[in-house]
């Protein structure tokens, strides 16, 4: 994007009187007639107020000047004056206007001889300008100096005259701002000016030094040069920085600059040059240890620097300053040079540790990169000095220091640290080149190659992984990468399905092939013989991916890959089309994309880059068929879709006209997908409709043009075409917008019709397209019923889009109309439904822009018979405000008239007012108008103040009404626990009005309230006569209405309420400027100080008091208003309020006591929410002092104190741990408070040893939420993925206090455990600080030796091991795995086995044998899983196999614990499985052995008794199931390893033996074992050689298992694993030696189906097997042949299904009977003999249509796969198949049914089915209009509403199917019976339809949502079947 440069502002010279006159008379004195001339022009630029034409008259006395000869001129007054006015206005005007350039023109303009005098009179005027006091002239006369220096020679030399007093000037200034800062807490607009400023002179003042080196060095030269001005003042500027330097309160680029200053002034002041890098060394290392070297005025000027307390920060800003500021680019350097060379990186290295910022660990990161630069530069010489070669070579301890900073911060979450490390690690190669023996040839470093090989095994998670490859391929070529690891391409393309990593991925891909591309180039020289190779590499694996892929995966490589692709090489499309076509496509509903979305993706992103164009004869260079683009855009994968659409509509030039074809593919498009249900996918489609209609706009553009230029008969064509298409477009999607349309449909309808407002209009005249006739009346008011919509987007788009149509068609211009929708409106401010209010705000935001809107508001006040009338109505029109303020204004009032009285009534009885007239309402649409209110230019400000003072009151009035609740103890219950004397009096009055109309059951059942009984009358009535009567409650002349009260409707209101109030006061604080009457009195603002300080207050009470979570959370958003006004307002004291109420605020929390308001309950209530407003009013870019301060003062509350912790003691540490809680979740505080982490994570962990349980929460809570801010929010369901863990490396050096501190707790902790003695003993803390070592890893980058010092936690982490807790020895070993370096685990397991006991013996403790068990099996997964694990020669040093054998007596009966007996048998079976394990063969064959003779003798296969049959102690089903583990891998996994004996049957036997094991977990096991080896070998022709079971198993155990098992869990898996055999290996069915036929079986298993609806597994797992039964049965028996049972069996199963696919029914259930429908269209369902009959036939198509409409997407698209179904004899019928969306799945389904019917010869039942679907079954209640539109009881409760499907749209799908079902067949049969009785329901629903229109209210459409809905689906009904009836009868 361009951005236009910004013209700086020309401002006129204007001079106050006194000074005018002055320069006049100096300029009126006598002189040369030239010089009288040229100051004739001076005096008419100065009295002129044009500025334009000062720049000229100032232009035309520089020319003037430029004429003077020195022998004509005379040397007199007025030349002097003519310079000195020139040299006034130059340091008069600001340093960016114009005007000033103009000046300086003129004065360099002058002659040579000239040019002293110049340098004298702007000298003069400078002196005198920096001699003034005037602070406010500051900056100012810093822009002058400034500008002198700006290419101004006479400037210059000015300086250089005036140099002492220039430098002055600048440690003056400084001082004073150094001053001024520290009394600036709190006012962050005017510290944030302050740090402009001084930024600004010590940039200057760098300037000045800089460009004055000759006059310095000379005046350095003197012999007294330590006493001259000049070194005074240069050591006062030294001595100024020096603050900056050390104050951290300064900003850092201000530090940053302030330290380039200080290395800068001493290289100048310093005499010998050679000292410099010594001094600069000395600052560095804080050192004075340099002899003579550092001057005493240095050692005094700097002493800040010198001292060993000042910041750390200090050095980097030094470092940087070196960097910036001494000569590095010589080519050869002194060894003082070098050594600071080589100290800054080493400096720069130790802050690693202590900084905590992260914005100073990005300054790090970027003088490193800068310090890397320069060393590339220093080593690119032909001679490198010896000292830097060896230092800087890869491997030296330098290097290596810097590489692990790299790998510590190339996760960092700051973009810019990641990106300099990328930078720094590419320099570092360079450097490395320039300094190794192996220039040439880099590939042939061992040292490169090493490196490239770990960085290759890292995990692929880590994003600097990524970069650093990226940059490894850039020094190396591809082609080295390629070899070191072929798969690489293969592998990233996998990646891309990660959105995180998908953009790093696609970065080094480009890397990688443009550099392959460039090698192959090279070497195939004819241009030609690369590309086969190069696609086979690149493109082949693309393609394999695109085709088989996630669908999420394939689109980020069309995001970020394809098109770098074919950048890359354009030519590779028409290999890419080519090949996709040749593969086989995907008909298959479920799976990938298939070829076909491939292919849309490639042709989309070449398309988008250019690379594919399309021309006027053929689509695309006819590289896809327009079938084949049809059957794309109705795919059933969305994203086939939008590659399809995205084809179309992106085009690489914005001017490219549309083709008709296109136009028709959009036609085809639209209908059918409006109703997504993905919000990306809604997305996406408007986001490219969008590009489609830019194209027509612009293409349109240029064709007008061309008309114009020349008319064209074929560009009118086009114009008139683009017109019909556009028409088209609006009546489509006006025409979706009907009465119970779906929310989906309606919002992409408005977004597209607002697309089509924004771009073309709806005008009605001869310009453009006049889409505003294609607007008719209809579509207006379709539009206008869109804002009841319950949805909030749908009503604001709507409202957006009726301000764009035409008014005429609108109508809002008709007085009765208008009146009527603005008291609707009125009337919905007071209803008792929220979403009513959000209606109404949204109609008078509609109606604001009305001219008529003040006398329809009049004709409603007058109609409801009130006196009170708005002022604003009474008043006359003002011309200059707008008819939208006179309107807002008028109805604010109105509304207030309005809010008064329901005050009134709510403060005489809050019931009622929850009832018949809540506040919200009001409230909300007032906030809702004035939002509407461009505030800035109001122009009846007399009548805003008044309102926005009333306003403000009634703000208050209201929540004190409805505080007594929401401020309760239990304000959702309404219960009055509260002692509080300020809350008691009110919740009794509550509860007075509720005793005496309710007993104790009030909120459980609702009552009804009568209106008239208000105050103390009512008590002394009964209420039991009248609890059932309806009463009315007149509410402003209204007709009246029942209501009825519940708790919610009290707490709603409540609530509510208080949220509109926060909600409204916030928007006027935040909107409202500022009227300050005492110092502005003429300002234009409307709110007071005083009044935002109120408002303020009123906050505070209400966040530090509610204990509502609504209340508070929206209190809070209203604050959070409030704090951003009052960091922005000019006002100095509503700047300090943050600081002030934070300050209290802490304080209250400091001393809080039980007797506190503060809630400590409800996680603190609104306390974290108040503070956290505070700190966000906060600039990220401020020093941050307010979270400093606050999160110092709350971790001190947070830690434990040493006195005896109790319930009232721990409040405010309580308090403390949930704000802590609150401010590490917020996001707006972003990196500043990572530093403040160590401290929240030891008060979490200490806060676990607490007695008291509230503070145990509150740190659990902390705990949890430091855990996510550490190690991000969780990205998958595996709890311990990588991606949120974090190396030890990158933990420790991002948070280095909590390394002694975890290290002292869990040697606390580990001391704690001991089970030796047979008591339990749980540290409170172990648990976490486990859990904390469990999220760390090692990285192969740590090398042999880590130098993090993990090694002191191994052993106490072990010792853990030996706990008595079982979960805490889990814990244990998970932790040990990060802290033990792959290259140790071999000997790790060694050491750990040989603590294990050789012999069982009286002294064993089990507890320490299976913690040391687990520890060695966590280890030996983690080493198995990581797949660039160490070869096994390197594993060789150690002796697995022997530690092993010698305590195999664990895994035997010898062991009488089973827990660890069953964790022996789990390592065996680990060591023993497919893997490669650190054991060599022969040892590994043995150990096999032993285990199967372990297994053998176990309980499971050789019980010795009932005891061992019948296992009951604890552990035994853990033991049962490692049993069970290694006899599946001997028998199923891989019985290739395992020497079985030779015994026939022995692993059928073994197998069998499982599935009869008493115990459950056993036969679970074994199945789901069973079930996944099928499932693998599903796809492979396995079966043919080994039988139906791809192990030794026989059938019939599984089929009698199926008929006899009892544990639901097993029964489904065992129905599981025989749904996935083929029914030839079924049946017969074997029940050991019986015989069941398939009659049989399928009796037995619909019996299971009835009764099985508790497991929903069992359930849809008999659902599958017994259809594929039924599937048999119909196919293997013609009808006619079937059995009465077999019969019965059918209706069975039919009924079954039916019951399904009901709405009710869990989503899995509906997905396996669509799944079952869809397998049996093609042998049930479209079958010529019809197996079911045609009722249960068509019965089962209509239940495929109900899941084809159900609101899971997942059953819609798993029914849209009956397409692929449909049977080849259907195909050439006209009806399309394959994958396609479920609308058209729908459409084509109904179409097939119809041709069935004719087909089956059941064309008249057909015809009578489909009209009873489309009357409906679904009656409309007689009273319903009667009936409140909800049950009140449940304000938010809407039913079960399906908010997918669409009713209308079905039944007029239905409609046009049956028309043309009638025309086909022109004598359909119907019986005369069948039409009177669907005629006779037809009449009867169009009378209850008529009667239901007739009763509802004016605009119903707004009052009755709901009935209007169902009315108008009855009457639309009932209609398109009467047509249809006529025609039957006809």
């Amino acid at each position: 994007m361009v951005v236009k440069k910004k013209t700086p502002k020309v401002e006129a010279v204007v001079l106050d009187d006194v000074k005018l006159k002055s320069l006049t008379d100096s300029l009126s004195v006598e002189g040369d007639s030239r010089l009288i001339e040229l100051a004739q022009v001076l005096k008419d630029s100065l009295s002129s107020p044009d500025p334009v034409e000062q720049i000229q008259l100032i232009s035309k006395a520089g020319v003037m000047l430029e004429q003077l000869r020195e022998d004509e001129s005379s040397t007199g007054p007025l030349l002097h004056s003519c310079l000195g006015t020139l040299a006034f206005l130059y340091t008069t005007l600001p340093a960016k206007n114009p005007l000033k350039r103009a000046v300086a023109s003129a004065l360099r303009s002058g002659p040579d001889w000239l040019e002293e005098k110049t340098v004298g009179c702007l000298s003069e005027c400078l002196s005198s300008s920096l001699s003034f006091t005037n602070t406010d002239h500051f900056s100012h006369l810093t822009d002058s100096i400034t500008s002198c220096l700006d290419g101004f020679k006479i400037g210059e030399k000015c300086v250089h005259r005036l140099l002492t007093e220039v430098l002055h000037f600048f440690q003056r200034t400084l001082n004073y701002y150094v001053e001024q800062n520290r009394g600036l807490a709190g006012r962050h607009v005017a510290q944030a000016q302050l740090m402009q400023s001084c930024l600004a002179v010590v940039k200057a003042s760098m300037l000045v030094v800089q460009r004055s080196q000759e006059p310095i060095s000379s005046a350095m030269l003197s012999a007294s040069s330590d006493q001259s001005d000049l070194h005074q003042v240069l050591c006062g500027l030294l001595n100024c920085y020096t603050w900056i330097l050390t104050d951290e309160e300064f900003l850092q680029t201000v530090q940053s600059t302030a330290g380039m200053a200080v290395v800068l002034l001493i290289r100048s002041i310093m005499v010998n040059g050679d000292d410099v890098p010594v001094i600069v060394a000395g600052l560095l290392q804080c050192s004075v240890d340099a002899g003579d070297t550092v001057p005493q005025w240095l050692r005094l000027s700097c002493a800040g620097l010198y001292d060993s307390s000042r910041p750390a920060a200090v050095a980097l800003y030094l470092s940087h300053g070196a960097l910036a500021m001494l000569s590095w680019r010589g080519k050869t350097h002194s060894p003082q040079i070098e050594k600071l060379l080589l100290l800054i990186p080493e400096v720069l290295l130790s802050l690693d540790t202590r900084v905590k910022e992260s914005s100073t660990v990005m300054v790090v990161a970027r003088v490193l990169t800068l310090w890397s630069g320069l060393v590339v530069e220093c080593v690119q010489v032909d001679t490198c000095p010896p000292l830097l070669r060896s230092s800087l070579v890869g491997g030296s301890p330098l290097i290596s220091r810097l590489h692990h900073h790299i790998y510590a911060h190339w996760e960092h979450p700051l973009d810019g640290v990641r990106h300099q490390m990328r930078t720094l690690f590419q320099n570092l190669l360079k450097i490395h080149q320039h300094c190794s023996d192996h220039k040439s040839d880099p590939t042939t470093d061992p040292y490169i190659s090493q490196l490239t090989r770990d960085l290759l095994a890292l995990e692929w998670h880590m994003k600097g992984k990524y970069g650093t490859l990226a940059c490894l391929v850039e020094h190396l070529g591809a082609e080295y990468l390629l070899k070191l690891d072929g798969g690489l391409p293969s592998r990233l393309l996998g990646l891309m399905g990660d959105q995180t990593l998908a953009p790093y991925a696609s970065d080094l891909l480009e890397k990688l092939f443009v550099s392959h591309k460039a090698q192959l180039c090279v070497r195939f020289k004819d241009g030609h013989g690369w590309i086969d190779g190069w696609h086979k590499v690149w493109v082949t694996p693309l393609l394999q991916v695109l085709c088989t892929a996630r669908l999420d995966q394939t689109t980020y490589i069309l995001d970020y890959f394809l098109p770098k692709l074919l950048r890359c090489n354009p030519s590779s499309l028409s290999h890419m089309v080519q090949a996709l076509q040749e593969m086989p496509s995907c008909t298959e509903g479920a799976g990938s994309r298939g070829a076909l979305g491939a292919l849309m993706t490639c042709l989309r992103a070449a398309r988008s880059q250019g690379v594919l164009r399309t021309d006027e004869e053929e689509l695309w260079g006819g590289l896809v068929s327009l079938p084949l683009m049809r059957q794309a855009l109705v795919h059933k994968h969305d994203q086939v879709r939008m590659d399809a659409l995205g084809l179309l509509c992106e085009s690489h030039r914005s001017t490219e006209k549309l083709s008709r074809q296109e136009m028709e593919l959009i036609r085809h498009f639209l209908p059918f997908n409006l109703n997504s249900q993905s919000p990306g996918v809604r997305q996406q489609t408007i986001s490219l409709l969008k590009k489609l209609l830019c194209r027509v706009k612009d293409s349109a553009q240029l064709l007008q043009k061309r008309q114009e230029q020349r008319e064209n008969d074929r560009d009118q064509q086009v114009l008139n075409m683009y017109q019909e298409f556009l028409r088209w477009f609006c009546e489509t999607l006006f025409q979706v917008l009907h009465p119970g349309a779906s929310f989906s449909r309606c919002l992409m309808a408005l977004h597209l019709l607002l697309l089509i407002s924004e771009l073309f209009t709806f005008s009605t005249g001869s310009v453009g397209f006049a889409l505003g006739e294609s607007v008719s009346v209809a579509h207006a008011q379709a539009v206008l019923y869109c804002l009841a919509n319950n949805f909030l987007e749908v009503k604001q788009l709507a409202c957006n889009l009726l301000q764009k149509l035409p008014p005429a068609a609108v109508q809002l211009q008709e007085p009765e109309r208008l009146q009527s929708l603005l008291q609707v409106a009125l009337n919905l401010s007071t209803s008792t439904k929220p979403f009513d209010s959000v209606t109404a705000a949204h109609l008078l935001n509609l109606l604001l822009h009305q001219p008529g809107l003040q006398d329809a508001l009049l004709s409603c006040i007058q109609a409801q018979n009130i006196p009170l009338r708005p002022p604003a109505l009474n008043q006359s029109q003002v011309p200059e405000a707008s008819t939208l303020e006179q309107n807002t204004l008028a109805v604010v009032q109105w509304l207030m008239i309005c809010l008064k009285e329901e005050i009134l009534k709510a403060e005489s009885s809050l019931l009622q007012a929850s009832a018949c007239c809540p506040l919200y309402g009001r409230a909300h649409c007032i906030t809702a108008v004035l939002q509407q209110l461009n505030t800035g230019s109001l122009a009846l400000l007399s009548q805003w103040r008044a309102v926005v003072s009333e306003l403000i009151g009634l703000c208050y009035k209201m929540s004190d009404v409805v505080s007594p609740v929401v401020q309760s103890s239990s304000p959702e219950g309404l219960i009055p626990m509260d002692t509080e004397s300020e809350t008691s009096a009110d919740l009794q009055k509550i509860l007075q009005e509720i005793q005496p109309r309710d007993s104790n059951d009030f909120f459980t059942s609702a009552r009804e309230l009568d209106p008239s009984e208000t105050g103390h009358n009512s008590e002394q009535k009964e209420p039991e006569n009248e609890v059932h009567r309806q009463q009315i409650c007149n509410t402003g002349g209204s007709d009246g209405e029942a209501y009825r009260v519940t708790a919610q409707m009290v707490l709603v209101c409540c609530w509510r309420t208080m949220k509109e109030v926060s909600m409204l006061l916030g928007h006027m604080c935040q909107s409202m400027s500022l009227y300050c009457p005492l110092t502005h009195p003429d300002s234009r603002g409307v709110i007071t100080e005083d009044q935002v300080e109120g408002v303020g207050k009123y906050f505070r009470e209400q966040l530090l008091q509610s204990r509502h979570r609504g209340a508070f959370e929206l209190a809070y958003v209203g604050f959070v208003r409030l704090t951003e006004m009052l960091c922005r307002s000019g006002s100095t004291t509503l700047q300090q309020l943050p600081a002030h109420w934070l300050k209290e605020v802490l304080e209250e929390v400091k001393s809080s006591d039980p007797s506190s308001k503060l809630c400590a309950t409800r996680r603190s209530a609104g306390v974290p929410f108040y503070i956290q407003a505070l700190l966000s009013s906060e600039p990220k870019s401020s020093s941050c002092g307010l979270l400093k301060m606050t999160m110092t003062s709350l971790t001190a509350l947070a830690m434990p104190s040493n006195d005896g912790a109790t319930e009232s003691s721990t409040v405010p540490q309580v308090h403390a741990l949930n704000i802590l809680r609150a401010l590490y979740r917020d996001t707006r505080l972003g990196e500043n408070i990572v530093p403040f982490v160590s401290e929240g994570m030891q008060a979490a962990i200490l806060g676990f040893t607490s007695p008291v349980w509230a503070v145990r929460n509150s740190s659990t809570l902390l705990f949890s939420t430091l855990i996510t801010r550490i190690f991000g929010v969780k990205k998958g369901k595996d709890e311990h993925s990588k991606k949120n863990r974090m190396t030890g490396r990158e933990f420790f050096t991002r948070f280095p206090a909590l390394y002694p501190f975890l290290l002292s707790q869990l040697q606390e902790a580990a001391a704690s455990v001991n089970s030796d003695s047979g008591q339990v003993k749980l540290h409170p803390s172990l648990f976490l600080l486990l859990l904390v070592l469990g999220r760390l890893y090692p990285s192969p980058m740590d090398g042999s030796s880590s130098p993090l010092g993990l090694a002191p936690f191994m052993p106490l982490i072990i010792r853990c091991g030996r706990s008595a807790v079982y979960r805490t020895r889990e814990m244990a070993a998970r932790a040990l795995v990060p802290f033990v370096l792959v290259t140790q685990v071999p000997s790790t397991i060694q050491t750990l086995l040989e603590e294990l006991p050789e012999e069982p013996g009286p002294g064993i403790q089990q507890n320490h044998i299976h913690g040391t068990l687990l520890q060695v099996l966590s280890l030996l997964r983690s080493y198995l899983t990581d797949t660039h694990r160490p070869q096994s020669e390197n594993a060789q040093d150690c002796d697995l196999a022997s530690a092993i054998f010698s305590r195999l007596w664990l895994g035997t009966r010898r062991n009488l614990c089973l827990v660890t007996r069953g964790a022996f048998l789990d390592l065996l079976g680990c060591l023993c499985g497919c893997i490669p394990v650190p054991v060599s063969e022969s040892p590994l064959k043995k150990l096999r052995e032993e285990t199967l003779h372990i297994l053998m003798a176990s309980e499971l296969v050789a019980p010795q008794g009932p005891d061992d049959i019948d296992l009951s102690v604890p552990g035994a089903a853990q033991y049962l199931q490692s049993l069970a583990h290694i006899a599946i891998s001997v028998c199923v996994e891989s019985p290739h390893l395992w020497e079985c004996p030779e015994a026939d049957g022995f692993q059928r036997d073994l197998l069998e033996r499982l599935l009869q094991c008493p115990h459950y977990e056993v036969r679970l096991f074994a199945l789901e074992q069973f079930l996944k080896r099928l499932q693998r070998t599903e796809d492979k022709s396995q079966h043919c050689d080994q039988g139906p079971l791809p192990f030794e198993l026989s059938v019939s155990s599984l089929t009698s298992l199926a008929l006899h098992e009892t544990y639901p869990a097993c029964q489904a898996k065992v129905l599981q694993v025989l749904a996935v055999l083929p029914l030839s290996s079924l049946l017969p069915w074997r029940d050991g030696m019986m015989s069941l036929s398939c009659q049989e079986v399928l009796e037995h298993l619909l019996t299971l189906l009835e009764t099985s609806t508790c497991s929903v597994e069992l359930y849809c797992a008999t659902l599958s097997l017994t259809s594929r039964l039924v599937v048999h049965l119909a196919q293997s028996t013609p009808q006619q042949e079937l059995s009465e049972a077999a019969v019965v069996c059918l209706s069975r199963w039919g009924a079954l299904v039916l019951q399904s696919c009901g709405e009710e029914q869990p989503a899995e259930v509906k997905l396996m009977s669509a799944e079952v429908l869809v397998k049996a269209v093609p042998t049930l369902l479209t079958a010529p003999a019809l197996p079911l009959g045609i009722t249960l036939t068509v019965a089962l198509w209509k239940c495929l249509f109900t899941l084809l409409q159900d609101e899971d997407q997942d059953v819609r698209d798993r029914a849209a796969d009956f397409t692929c179904y449909i049977p080849t004899h259907l195909h050439n019928t006209g009806v399309a198949t394959g994958a396609v969306s479920p609308p058209v799945a729908l459409e084509m389904g109904l179409g097939l049914l119809c041709l069935l019917f004719q087909m089956w010869d059941h064309v008249a039942a057909g015809v009578v089915n489909l009209i009873e679907w489309l009357l409906g079954d679904e009656q409309l209640d007689a009273n319903c209009a009667e009936s409140p539109d909800l049950d009140e009881e449940f304000l938010f409760e809407k039913g079960d509403l399906n908010l997918w499907a669409e009713p209308l749209l079905w039944a007029r799908m239905l409609h046009g199917h049956l028309s043309a079902l009638l025309k086909v067949a022109y004598s359909p049969g119907v019986r005369a019976t069948e039409l009177d009785r669907l005629s006779a329901i037809a009449n009867s629903n169009f009378l209850t339809a008529q009667s239901s229109m007739k009763a509802l209210p004016v605009l119903f459409q707004f009052s009755a949502t709901i009935v209007y809905g169902k009315t108008t689906l009855l009457k639309e009904r009932t209609s398109l079947a009467q047509s249809l009836l006529e025609t039957l009868f006809g």
